[in-house]
Formats: structure tokens, sequence, C-alpha cells
């Protein structure tokens, strides 16, 4: 009893159920055939309404919840929020197996739409839960464990499908049962007694006058600012030193005789908070070269969720033949590895991303714009395939490196507020460009011209980075 105790107490439970949690609720075998599904007998759709009438219902959705839901994640401490992400993943993929019609299909899209929202809670709840020397291996296990789940279901996907041990529905059933562990999972998850904004615990804090320091080679490192790093913007009068043990806040000092102020735990008013959120929104985007990375952070991520969205109508507009269809799983799996293994090889390597960075945005951008194009102009499966690993490859190497200078002069709190505010204005331009283009209401252009669209604004992103192949200019 005392065994399991300790073991509750310690910071490998919470990372361990986290972690279960992220795998089972994104081991997902039919997604990548889920065009073939939802325009085959079973749902009887087509193409036109499954593109340009019940996908876009996602992306408006996300963008109606998305600011709702960060405000509750952080006032309602992150678990029930999780909790109820799992409920809506139930929600969407029973409504995906047992009913047909377009608007029981836009109503799916909807509550997707909340699911991909709420998954602010799990990359955040675990630095409320964990000491803050444990921030950088549970933020690699939580992590990294959503790109297994995904490997490992599309290649399940692909073996149950390629040698017909499952229909599309079983494998939808089968989801559903893997969900069902994910929310029991989650359900187990403890309460954490803290969070970023509302229920702030201002322990061990302190006021120093020395500045921040980077690393002698100017990089900074992704996971530990990522996990609550201590250095904040440049500029800021006052850093806060966090970290400290219990004894030191309770002894009032710190081995150097700095006085140590210990303020209680308490919920903050929203019109605090959202003043709050407004002031170190102003200060993080008052750098230059900060909104350099955070424009291309926008248009790039606009553009990779457009591809994410609708590669697969593509795929199918270029070989409607069901024999290539069976490679979808492996392509999917194919461009998760290779996109992990570029995330995860930018934390080796030893380059000055201050000064090169910019270059290689530029650089790399193009050559994504270039894979698009291709991908559309060649009109081979084949191409397609290579090009889709190509450019979800890119991207996931470029975004590493976005993340690496953006992150390195922030403190947690303003971690999470930059990164959620350049996703959102990924997602304003994901919205209109939905509305205009593929919207049924709108141009509702065909899956081709759409990506044409798509790699257009890529090649535009990429000049703009190109024209900053100095080194980029330094913070004020």
């Amino acid at each position: 009893m005392e065994a399991w105790r300790r073991w509750r107490a310690d910071w490998r439970y919470p990372t361990t159920l986290l972690c279960m949690y992220g795998f089972f609720s994104t081991v997902k075998p039919l997604e990548p055939f889920l065009i073939p599904y939802m325009t085959g007998p079973d749902k009887n759709l087509t193409t036109e309404q499954v593109t340009n009438h019940i996908f876009p219902v996602w992306t408006y959705s996300y963008i109606c919840v998305l600011v709702p839901v960060f405000l509750l994640t952080d006032w309602l401490r992150y678990k029930p929020v999780v909790v109820f992400q799992c409920v809506n993943l139930f929600v969407t993929t029973a409504l995906l197996l047992w009913l047909k019609s377009v608007p029981t299909m836009q109503v799916m899209q909807f509550f997707y739409g909340v699911v991909t929202a709420s998954e602010v809670a799990y990359f955040s709840y675990i630095y409320s839960v964990v000491d803050l020397k444990r921030y950088r291996k549970a933020t690699s296990y939580s992590r990294s464990v959503q790109l297994l789940g995904n490997t490992v279901g599309s290649v399940l996907g692909q073996l149950l499908v390629s040698f017909n041990l499952m229909s599309y529905n079983n494998l939808l059933v089968f989801t559903l049962v893997l969900i069902s562990i994910a929310l029991l999972t989650s359900c187990l998850l403890p309460m954490p007694q803290q969070s970023m904004y509302f229920h702030r615990k201002h322990t061990g804090q302190k006021t120093v006058t020395e500045s921040p320091q980077r690393h002698e080679d100017g990089t900074g490192d992704a996971i530990e600012h990522l996990s609550g790093s201590t250095l904040s913007m440049k500029g800021d009068e006052n850093v806060e030193r966090r970290g400290e043990t219990e004894d030191e806040a309770e002894k009032g000092q710190d081995e150097k005789g700095t006085q140590v102020v210990e303020d209680s735990v308490g919920a903050e008013t929203c019109g605090k908070v959202l003043l709050q959120l407004w002031r170190d929104f102003r200060q993080c985007y008052s750098s230059r070269e900060m909104l350099y990375w955070s424009v291309w952070w926008a248009m790039a991520t606009c553009g990779y969720n457009q591809v994410i969205n609708y590669v697969q109508v593509l795929w199918e507009d270029v070989q409607p033949s069901q024999n290539f269809t069976v490679y979808n799983g492996g392509v999917e799996a194919a461009s998760n590895l290779f996109g992990a293994a570029a995330a995860y090889s930018i934390g080796f390597t030893e380059v000055r991303w201050e000064q090169w960075g910019e270059l290689a945005l530029g650089g790399f951008s193009g050559l994504g714009a270039v894979g698009l194009f291709l991908m559309t102009f060649m009109g081979n499966i084949w191409v397609c395939y290579i090009g889709y690993i190509i450019f979800k490859f890119l991207y996931m190497l470029l975004i590493t490196i976005a993340m690496y200078q953006i992150a390195a002069d922030l403190t947690m709190e303003r971690y999470a507020l930059v990164f959620g505010a350049n996703n959102f204005g990924a997602l304003v331009l994901q919205t209109i460009i939905t509305f205009v283009v593929v919207d049924g209401r709108g141009l509702g252009l065909d899956i081709i011209t759409q990506v044409r669209r798509v790699a257009t604004g890529v090649s535009v992103s990429s000049a703009e980075d190109g024209r900053e192949t100095s080194p980029p200019p330094a913070c004020p």
C-alpha cells in the first residue's frame, strides 16, 4: 500500500496516464481511408459533398470554440477538458459510424472541431503536475506517444485493409473501443492544483537584476523553454525565477540571501487574466524578429492544415483506382516517421538558427511548394505520395526550428500564449481560404485547383522569408 502511495505521488504516475491517453486517443486505423469510406457504399456521399460541404464545418467550428476552450482549459485546470475532449472524440466516431446524411456528417465535423480545439489541455496538463526538473522528460514522452499512436494506427489500418481482415465499419468499432480505454484513463488523471493564469502558484519567486543568458552558440533548448524555462522576453524589468524548492520558500531566503516572496494560490478574476494576456501579447510581439517567425508560422501551418485535410481527396482524384487506395496507410505512417525524425534531429544540430534560420525557412518552404505543384501537375499517384511525404517532412523540420527561435526568450505562460496566438492566426487564414475557395457557398473549386492555391501561398511565404537571408535584426 505504501508503495502504491509513493507511485501515485511520483511524477511518473500522471505522465504514464497521460501517455496512455495520448496513445489510445490517436490510434485511428480508418483515418488514412476516410475519403474512400465516406464516398464508398457505406456512406454513399459524393466527393463534392465531402470536400465542399462537410469538411469546411471543421474549420468553422474550430475557430469558434478555440478561444473559449483555451480560457476554460486554464480555469478548469486541464483535466476536465481532457475528459471532455475524449467524450467529444467518442461522439465524433459514433456519428461517423452510425449516421450517413450530409447534415449529420456536418454535425460530426463540428464535434471534431471541439476535439482539436481541446488539444491545448493535453499539451498543458503535464506542466501543472510535475516538477520543473521533470519537464523535459515528461514533455518528450507525452508528445512522442501521440506520434507513436498515429503511426500505429496508420500501419494497423494498412494491414487490416490490405488483407481484408476488417471492413471500414469494423475499423470504426475497433476505434470506439480504443477511445473508451482512453476515456477511462483520462478519468484516472490526478487533478492539478494550479494553472498558468487563473490558478497561478506564486511560490518561491524573487526579483533579480541579472539579464537572462542564452547558450553561447545562440541556440535555445526548445523543450526546456516549452516546459517552463525561466527566461523572459528581453526588455522586461523584472525576471521571475521559478523552480525554487519549497524549503527555500519556507525559509524566505535563497542561498545568496535574496528575499523570497511567497504568495497564496488563488483563482484570478477573469478581467485580470484577460488584461495580463493582453499585456503579454503586446510585449511578445513588440519584437520584430518574433513577428517574422510568427507570420511564417501562421502561413505555413495554414497551408499544412489545408493539405492534411484534403490530400486524400487529391489522391482519389489523381488515381481513383481502389488498387492504390490501400497504400494510404503506409504513406501516412512513413510521413509521420520522417516528420518525427526531422523534428528530433533538430535538437542535435549545432546551427546558429538565429542567423541561418530564415534562410532555411525560405529555401525549404520553396521546396515544399515545388512538391505541392508536382503533386497537382504530374497527375501520378506515386508522385503524389512522395510529394506528400517530402512536404510533411519539411514542415516538421521548419516548424521545429521556428519553435526553437520563438521559445528562446519566453516563459511558460508566454510560450503558450504566443504559440496559441500563432495557431489562431493560422486558423483565421484557413477559415478565409476555406470559405472563399473550398466552401460550396464560395467558389467551390475542385481539389486540384485548391492544392495549387495552397502551393502558391507557400511560395509567397518562402519568398517573404527569403528576403531575410542576412542575420536577423536584434530584438528591441
